[in-house]
């Protein structure tokens, strides 16, 4: 393991002895969420998780330090730290070589859980193709990284306020296997459907856990993306979903934000049009995530006792 990895104490017996272990995020904390619901959102998904059987490993990098497993103290400072850096692919070396602090994307995550030897990972939703990419060249890093990087990530699909079929596409493209949980439809993150039909379904953990465990007998081919509906009583529909999307796009673009502050900038923007609405609404699908995250890593751990 690379020396600048530390894993929490809780973590690091978990992966010497083999128990199922999974990956989160921190930029939810530090950019997608206000305080005090970030650190409350994070205390309560490492909960659920360890309710499932399985050992929470929130990532960040603290001092130049990829840490793999918070403790309480380190979520809090982290929920109310400033300047912290949003790292995604392009940005982990560079905190880490800097002695700086920040906050792990889907993309960023997914290579520090590979090389701290965790296979599953849970988030909120992933980036993808930006709408207007054709001019713009807007396309999230997390895309390239699920097409390289052996890691399931869980997410409540792509997040909305992208080109979801575009998206799709470069999915495919990267080889990236796309599992709807439980439906026929692709999530897309706040909404339960898309109106697009999911690559592929599966309904069960253990169906998942089998895919990873088949998939890995295939070097270099990277990750695969589960796609988990928000839960039925916390959606926003579609159509409502999209009004205010486009509403906080329009801004964005008069405000000239670009780049990877576009998403905080929409998130937040949808917080006041949906007058909080949205930020319920994506503690539960986040909540709801990591249950299924650690049900597929328990999944996968008992399969792997058996056989």
């Amino acid at each position: 393991m690379i020396e600048e990895i530390i894993p929490s104490p809780e973590v690091e017996e978990a992966l010497v002895t083999g128990r199922p272990v999974v990956a989160l995020e921190s930029t939810i904390i530090t950019h997608g969420m206000p305080w005090p619901k970030n650190v409350e959102t994070a205390r309560a998904v490492e909960t659920v998780i360890r309710e499932e059987g399985a050992v929470p490993a929130t990532i960040a990098v603290i001092d130049g330090i990829l840490r793999i497993g918070l403790s309480s103290a380190d979520l809090e400072d982290l929920a109310q730290a400033s300047g912290v850096m949003k790292l995604s692919r392009a940005d982990l070396a560079f905190a880490i070589a800097q002695r700086r602090t920040g906050s792990t994307t889907v993309a960023a995550t997914m290579m520090a859980a590979h090389a701290a030897g965790i296979s599953v990972f849970a988030t909120g939703g992933i980036g993808g193709v930006h709408r207007g990419a054709e001019t713009s060249f807007d396309i999230s890093a997390d895309l390239d990284e699920l097409g390289r990087t052996p890691v399931c990530v869980v997410a409540a699909g792509p997040k909305a306020l992208l080109d979801i079929p575009k998206t799709l596409e470069v999915l495919e493209t990267r080889g990236v296997p796309v599992i709807a949980y439980g439906t026929d439809e692709l999530p897309a993150f706040w909404s339960r459907g898309s109106g697009l039909v999911a690559p592929y379904r599966l309904d069960t953990a253990q169906e998942i856990a089998r895919l990873i465990s088949t998939r890995a007998r295939f070097a270099g081919h990277g990750g695969i993306l589960v796609a988990n509906p928000v839960p039925e009583e916390a959606e926003i529909p579609s159509g409502e979903m999209n009004r205010h999307i486009e509403a906080a796009l329009t801004q964005a673009s008069a405000n000239g934000i670009r780049g990877k502050d576009v998403t905080p900038y929409v998130l937040s923007k949808i917080l006041e049009l949906t007058d909080g609405r949205s930020l319920e609404t994506n503690i539960a699908l986040v909540v709801n995530n990591a249950r299924l995250a650690a049900r597929i890593a328990v999944a996968a751990w008992a399969a792997s006792i058996e056989g």
